[in-house]
């Protein structure tokens, strides 16, 4: 017989796992006495160890269901996307295919279960001409990949699962694996030394990934459905969000080069006046941001400078 602790226990499937929020997600659940995990990515092991883990390609379906089905979880958290917004111009395919089909995969197994599925959407479904947007604007996403993200949430209204769609922008904070986020990106590079060029057409509030992992551990526990937007306190460009990693981490703020986003010729365009409105999490979640400068601090304890 079961016993109370393990009946009482809800189980949490995140997807995605070895990715920058993944992993985030995965140290804040994997603690907890009421919650038994199972994590899954796409690489052959986890970047965590002592976890339960599975490797599992998301546009397999065969291997989605067994994945669901197998550990029956309450609750589903897709963390995994194809994100290189550039190369989802020519790679069309392998950009909806992960983003779109596997999140139909995700879905419907899911569905099948009862389960609860939270899944992780951009302010790429906006085109940027008037934000910051709130969940209620009119989405109309100008790259391919702002196209998928619209498509994945679309796709999970027509399944009829139970599900959120988290709305985020510039996801930043420390993780132990993979690349550096913006923040230790632009802290490397002014202490090399190296001149870096920043958009000041590019406005957002970007999303601390702490703040972010709050938000989603609210919405499995309120398990509302609904679209929300989770993001941080201040809308800013990217280059005064730069100048302010500069002052607060003591770094020379005369090698940050101000430019505009059409001399990057990048091939898919930015949405660029954006960020996201997240009065509804503060209000239906209980979500309170962080200031940037308190993030910093957080930052700085974590990479210890």
């Amino acid at each position: 017989m079961e016993s109370i602790n393990s009946i009482l226990k809800k189980r949490v499937l995140i997807i995605g796992s070895n990715g920058m929020l993944g992993q985030k997600l995965t140290d804040h659940f994997m603690g907890r006495k009421n919650i038994e995990l199972l994590c899954s990515s796409m690489e052959n092991s986890s970047f965590q160890s002592e976890i339960s883990y599975k490797k599992v390609n998301i546009t397999n379906k065969i291997e989605v269901k067994k994945l669901i089905l197998d550990f029956f979880p309450d609750i589903v958290i897709n963390a995994a996307a194809y994100t290189n917004v550039d190369k989802s111009e020519t790679e069309r395919e392998l950009a909806w295919n992960i983003n779109v089909k596997g999140v139909e995969n995700i879905a419907l197994f899911t569905w099948t279960i009862d389960g609860y599925l939270i899944h992780i959407s951009s302010d790429y479904v906006f085109d940027g001409l008037k934000g910051p947007y709130s969940e209620k604007d009119k989405t109309n996403p100008i790259s391919y990949y702002g196209r998928t993200k619209l498509a994945s949430e679309n796709a999970l209204i027509a399944s009829g699962v139970r599900h959120s769609s988290i709305r985020t922008n510039v996801l930043y904070g420390p993780t132990k694996y993979g690349r550096p986020d913006f923040v230790k990106w632009v802290i490397d590079s002014l202490k090399g030394n190296q001149t870096i060029r920043i958009v000041t057409d590019q406005f957002n509030n970007p999303a601390f990934i702490d703040d972010l992992v709050i938000g989603i551990s609210k919405l499995s526990e309120y398990q509302k459905e609904d679209i929300f937007n989770i993001a941080g306190q201040e809308v800013l460009s990217r280059y005064d969000f730069t100048l302010r990693i500069a002052d607060y981490f003591g770094l020379p703020k005369e090698l940050i080069v101000p430019i505009e986003t059409s001399s990057l010729n990048q091939p898919a365009r930015r949405p660029l006046k954006s960020g996201l409105i997240t009065l509804k999490a503060q209000t239906e979640l209980g979500y309170s941001p962080s200031s940037i400068e308190k993030t910093f601090e957080v930052i700085k304890r974590a990479l210890k400078l």
